[in-house]
């Protein structure tokens, strides 16, 4: 979206050329505490990375902009994609597809990346809900696990190296590969998804992570080199015309989250 519609946007209403840098969250946030990379702006998915950079004194309030759910998206070129597109429609569960002999599942970084730590959250809330005790185990292994943790997942479902893996639903619209819709209480799209489920939590390292909803902030970085620039975009993306964009490509308005402040 940043290097799309929301860049050309952007450049004719607010006169705003937009360079991106796309990484996971949590490791932007640690380049922009350690001074590594300077930003003007930070959009990441989830709060934790927005309160790394808020507590690290780099931001003061951030605006919650929009939201997305998780989705199970899985290859055609696998030999589960007629179970898969069964589960799709109703006729079998994804879950137990999952669990299948052989079966190669691809994740990032759950460290680094709140997408990666998305997908064991919702293997967790899975088993809760179906009573499947071991299903975390069964599909992902450790939070860790490196046969798991491979780079360029996209490429590798679309030739069929791998099966399936999650991504959030606005990845859909340019990944153009098969997806299940998740039901609401596993997808994080939630505002009460830790709440709801306090006891569940992954640690990664001397780390504690807790499931969070899937909404997008934006913050003005308070080093930023273009501080004007950067409060009026944080402030388009909050207005008609950006919403306007956000729901046109798959994201959802951000409800009633509230800004998140230091």
């Amino acid at each position: 979206m940043l290097d799309g519609v929301l860049k050309v946007a952007a450049a004719k209403t607010l006169k705003l050329d937009l360079h991106t840098h796309a990484q996971g969250a949590d490791a932007v946030a640690k380049l922009i505490v350690e001074g590594s990379l300077r930003a003007d702006v930070f959009i990441p998915v989830t709060s934790s990375p927005m309160f790394t950079v808020m507590h690290a004194g780099f931001a003061g309030t951030a605006f919650p902009i929009a939201r997305t759910e998780l989705v199970l998206v899985y290859s055609p070129k696998s030999r589960f994609a007629s179970q898969f597109e069964a589960a799709a429609n109703g006729k079998a569960n994804w879950w137990e597809v999952l669990q299948q002999p052989g079966f190669r599942i691809g994740r990032g970084n759950p460290a680094a990346d709140p997408g990666a730590r998305a997908i064991i959250f919702a293997i967790m809330l899975a088993a809760r809900k179906y009573n499947q005790a071991n299903l975390v185990e069964k599909v992902l292994g450790t939070p860790l696990n490196q046969e798991q943790m491979v780079s360029n997942v996209q490429e590798r479902l679309q030739s069929g190296e791998l099966d399936a893996s999650a991504s959030y639903k606005i990845g859909i619209e340019h990944s153009h590969l098969p997806y299940i819709a998740l039901p609401e209480d596993i997808n994080l799209s939630r505002d009460d998804v830790h709440t709801r489920q306090p006891e569940i939590s992954v640690t990664v390292g001397e780390h504690i992570f807790y499931p969070e909803p899937l909404i997008f902030y934006a913050a003005p970085l308070k080093n930023s080199a273009n501080a004007a620039g950067a409060a009026s975009f944080v402030q388009w993306l909050q207005g008609p015309e950006a919403q306007t964009l956000f729901r046109k490509h798959q994201f959802d308005l951000p409800g009633n989250a509230p800004a998140l402040r230091a």
